[in-house]
């Protein structure tokens, strides 16, 4: 029997476990990354393992998020993070660079290698054939210790690709179609590998768009082959002696199987406040936009750019509607200049940004009161923009360039003509604002620079047998980690400070949750099914457990999420019957026996309604270990100390 694509990377990798299907497994880790929101924190983490250097094959840290500076915080943190990469051997890139995923891509994820990210858009580095996954901050400060990662082997589903994409149809409409059939949660525990004749007609940024969304379906990653369209990007950055040939054999068995004829695809949208909520540009025809952003780490590539100038060129934006731009790289800014087309989006009315997250995650340009925001990011979550009335759709840079022009929802087919636009055959590569690594031997001289928003992490205890408590909120399916822990301009420069930014956990469904939560001495969670999806960020697991969060009881979990809440000590549990979610409320008195937790099963007294329930986990040997040490990090600096 033939392999997967997946299967042969993970294979060349595995350090413990077989590859079947839903067991627990552990990888090398070759490439980590992290971001300036994440980052402060993971490596506040790495050195609190005792490691003197990254044991990686390469680390890179990136800032791209919080890089809108009202005071002395974020630049704070960048003078840490730059500090923190010299002394421990990461490659760094500096403020104004780009978004972390679209340098990756360009820069450093190649073929067969395993990556892992404090970004649950990671997995933009599939589109160059690697394995590529988002983690909170603690697993990647660990891969970077030199620790295996640990997972449970996906299921593997093929994505089969045919035809070709008709005009004013793009990537970002086959990631969408994907997310239309399976939805946010269609893709929990599993890889979607892309294959067929239609992937030879999609370029590496192109790849990478769907690779990169396709973390809103739940997927641990997706990947596509490493093929000669992946020699010819990687020659365009002057990489080309990274390409290795890595395909799926032809008898390969999948598990699941979905098939795209992309001739068939047309403009998609995806409606507030849900990616998988899609729909044809067509059916919401005719709507005001108030608001046009295009970016992110999903649609700032050079082609998605150069299409967009070319459709204002010569055109004005409507009257009413706000533009933004926001290039992936200063490679792509490079390009747009020299080209003339960045001529095109000024003289149109664009607002153009700096080379960042910007408005993707709440930094800036939030929108108006009650405003329609078309934007060709990958997340539109209540109140993610900002603006907690705005409603943020999700579409492709065509849809967004005409949106623009016109000041309403159009089908971009009713542009005319596609303009026409090439693409370099070699890239303008200058990798002057990454800072390489400096030799050991200067390293360690070098002094961290920490400001005074950086605090001690918190302590992390061993768990009692004995859980008790109030239940402090019962939200309902799909609650994201923008809901847990928000973003945004005011509250991620708090993300090396938990006391402060715990004051903001589940803000935008209950302000009195940090209060409450104080006031009774922490308590219990309980939540429907996909509870956590959506970004990586262990701060939605870091800041409830300082509220003294106890333990998490839901239908279901996302992956990352789960991960997380076992890495800070918080007790993840789901129902054994979904039916007794119903039967609790808010305000419930709570007594859990943990004592029984390693056969799989727990007992719940509800004291409230004198009733008891059943409770189950999906946590191996080891991440109950973790978890009854208080976390990951425990454990990991035990096992230093020995050193």
């Amino acid at each position: 029997m033939g392999k997967t694509l997946t299967e042969k990377i993970l294979e060349q990798h595995l350090v413990e476990g077989q590859l079947e299907k839903g067991t627990d497994i552990a990888i090398k880790i070759d490439q980590t990354l992290t971001q300036d929101a994440t980052g402060t924190m993971a490596y506040l983490q790495f050195e609190a393992m005792g490691v003197s250097r990254v044991q990686t094959e390469l680390s890179v840290s990136y800032v791209d998020h919080n890089t809108l500076q009202t005071d002395f915080k974020n630049p704070d943190d960048h003078r840490y993070l730059q500090s923190i990469a010299a002394k421990y051997g990461l490659y760094f890139s500096r403020p104004g660079n780009g978004i972390c995923h679209q340098l990756h891509l360009e820069r450093f994820a190649r073929p067969g290698r395993t990556l892992l990210g404090s970004d649950s858009h990671t997995p933009t580095g599939g589109g160059v054939g690697s394995i590529a996954i988002g983690a909170g901050g603690l697993d990647v400060a660990a891969a970077m210790a030199g620790e295996s990662f640990r997972l449970k082997m996906p299921n593997i589903v093929n994505v089969y690709l045919t035809g070709k994409l008709p005009d004013f149809v793009s990537a970002k409409d086959v990631i969408l179609e994907v997310l239309r059939r399976i939805g946010v949660k269609g893709a929990v525990n599993k890889v979607l590998e892309y294959t067929g004749p239609g992937i030879k007609t999609l370029s590496v940024p192109e790849r990478g768009t769907i690779t990169n969304m396709g973390t809103e379906t739940g997927a641990t990653t997706s990947i596509f082959p490493s093929d000669e369209i992946t020699k010819e990007f990687l020659e365009a950055q002057e990489r080309g002696d990274q390409w290795i040939q890595l395909e799926p054999d032809n008898d390969a068995l999948y598990d699941e199987k979905i098939e795209i004829n992309l001739n068939e695809l047309e403009p998609l949208i995806a409606e507030p406040h849900s990616p998988g909520k899609v729909k044809t540009v067509r059916e919401l025809e005719g709507m005001n936009v108030d608001q046009v952003c295009i970016g992110s780490c999903t649609n700032s590539s050079l082609r998605d750019l150069k299409i967009a100038a070319n459709m204002l060129k010569g055109k004005t934006i409507a009257l009413n509607t706000v533009l933004t731009v926001s290039p992936g790289s200063r490679q792509v800014v490079d390009h747009m200049v020299e080209s003339g087309e960045m001529s095109y989006m000024v003289k149109a009315g664009a607002r153009i940004l700096e080379n960042a997250c910007g408005p993707c995650i709440g930094m800036g340009l939030a929108p108006k009161s009650n405003a329609v925001s078309l934007r060709t990011f990958n997340r539109n979550f209540l109140g993610r923009s900002g603006t907690k009335s705005a409603n943020a759709y999700l579409v492709s840079p065509e849809t967004a360039a005409i949106a623009a022009i016109e000041g309403k929802i159009t089908d971009p087919r009713k542009f005319g003509t596609l303009p026409k636009f090439t693409m370099p055959k070699k890239f303008l590569v200058n990798d002057n604002m990454i800072v390489p690594p400096l030799p050991p031997e200067k390293a360690k001289d070098v002094e961290i620079v920490r400001g005074p928003n950086i605090k001690p992490l918190p302590e992390f205890n061993p768990l009692p047998n004995k859980l008790d408590g109030e239940v402090l909120l019962k939200v309902e399916d799909d609650i994201t980690t923008d809901h847990i822990m928000p973003a945004g301009a005011k509250i991620l420069p708090l993300r090396s400070n938990i006391p402060e930014i715990s004051k903001f956990v589940f803000n935008v469904v209950d302000e009195s949750f940090h209060d409450r939560s104080l006031e009774k001495g922490g308590g219990f969670i309980v939540g429907g099914d996909n509870y956590g999806q959506g970004s990586s960020r262990e701060h939605a697991a870091i800041a409830p457990k300082y509220l003294g969060i106890k333990a998490v009881i839901v239908k279901s979990f996302a992956r990352i999420h789960l991960a997380n809440l076992v890495n800070f000590g918080i007790v993840p549990l789901t129902f054994v019957n979904k039916e007794d979610y119903n039967n609790i409320e808010q305000g419930d008195q709570f007594e859990i026996d943990i004592t029984t937790i390693k056969s799989g099963k727990v007992s719940l007294k509800n004291i409230t309604k004198n009733v008891d329930f059943e409770l189950k986990h999906s946590l191996s040997d080891q991440g109950l270990e973790e978890l009854m040490a208080g976390g990951k990090l425990t454990l990991i600096k035990q096992k230093h100390a020995q050193f």
